[in-house]
C-alpha cells in the first residue's frame, strides 16, 4: 500500500494539472493514516497459546491458580504482555485423546502457538511407542497446517519401566522436534524429578511448590515466541 501511495504521488506530480495536483495531495496524509491502524494491528494483535496437556498441565491436587499454566499467565501478565492463553488440558489424556480434540480446539481458538504435553499416560500405561509417535506426529503436522507454531515437552519414564523403552518413548520428542524444527523443552521434570519432597502423595504429580521450577523449564522455548521477555 506504501509503494502504491508513493507512485500515486509521482504520477499526479507528472500528469496532474495544478488544481488537480494540490486536490490528490492533500488527501495522501489522510490516505497514509487510514495504514496506521492496520499496521499496528498487525504487529500488536496478541498472540493466542493453546495448552494441550494431560494432568501435569491441568492443576490436578492442586490449588486453582498454583499450576504452572496459570503461573505462567501471571508472569505474561506482570510484563503487560497480553498473550491469551486457553489451557485445553485434561487429566488423564493421552496422545489419541489430544489428537481426536485437537481439530476442533484450533478451529475454535485459532492459536498462534499450540504447546503439547502429551504422552506421559500413554508411557506409564506402557503402550507402544510408536503408536504415541504417530498421534503425536499427527497432532503437530495439524498444528503446523494453521500455521501455527509447535512447542513440545519431554518426558522420561520411570526406570522400572525398561531402560530400551524409556529411551525409545524419550527420543520420539527430540526425534519430532528436529524433523520441525520446533522448540523442544527436553525433560518437564528436570530439577524435580529426584526430589520426594516436591510431590504430592501419589509421587507422580509435582505438588506447588514444583511448578515454579516446571515453568522455569518451559519458560526459554515458548517465552520467544510470545514475545515474552
Amino acid at each position: 500500500m506504501l509503494i502504491y501511495l508513493k507512485k500515486f504521488r509521482e504520477q499526479i506530480s507528472v500528469k496532474g494539472s495544478n488544481r488537480m495536483r494540490r486536490r490528490a495531495l492533500s488527501l495522501l496524509p489522510a490516505a497514509a493514516l487510514l495504514l496506521v491502524p492496520c499496521m499496528a494491528n498487525a504487529y500488536s494483535a496478541p498472540k493466542t497459546l493453546l495448552v494441550l496437556g494431560d494432568s501435569l498441565s491441568a492443576e490436578y491436587g492442586l490449588a486453582r491458580g498454583t499450576g504452572w499454566v496459570a503461573l505462567l499467565e501471571q508472569r505474561l501478565a506482570a510484563q503487560k504482555n497480553d498473550t491469551r492463553i486457553v489451557n485445553a488440558s485434561i487429566s488423564g489424556e493421552t496422545t489419541s485423546g489430544g489428537r481426536a480434540r485437537l481439530p476442533a480446539l484450533l478451529t475454535k481458538h485459532q492459536p498462534d502457538v499450540v504447546l503439547i504435553e502429551l504422552g506421559a499416560n500413554d508411557g506409564l500405561r506402557g503402550l507402544p511407542v510408536a503408536a504415541a509417535e504417530a498421534n503425536l506426529r499427527a497432532m503437530g503436522e495439524a498444528a503446523r497446517k494453521t500455521g501455527a507454531q509447535v512447542v513440545l515437552v519431554g518426558m522420561r519414564m520411570p526406570p522400572n519401566y525398561g531402560r530400551s523403552y524409556g529411551e525409545q518413548f524419550y527420543g520420539v520428542y527430540g526425534k519430532l522436534a528436529k524433523e520441525w524444527k520446533a522448540p523442544l523443552v527436553p525433560f518437564m521434570f528436570e530439577g524435580i524429578a529426584d526430589q520426594p519432597q516436591l510431590f504430592q502423595a501419589d509421587r507422580m504429580h509435582p505438588n506447588a511448590q514444583a511448578h515454579p521450577t516446571i515453568l522455569k523449564n518451559i519458560w526459554p522455548q515458548l517465552a520467544p515466541l510470545l514475545k515474552a521477555k
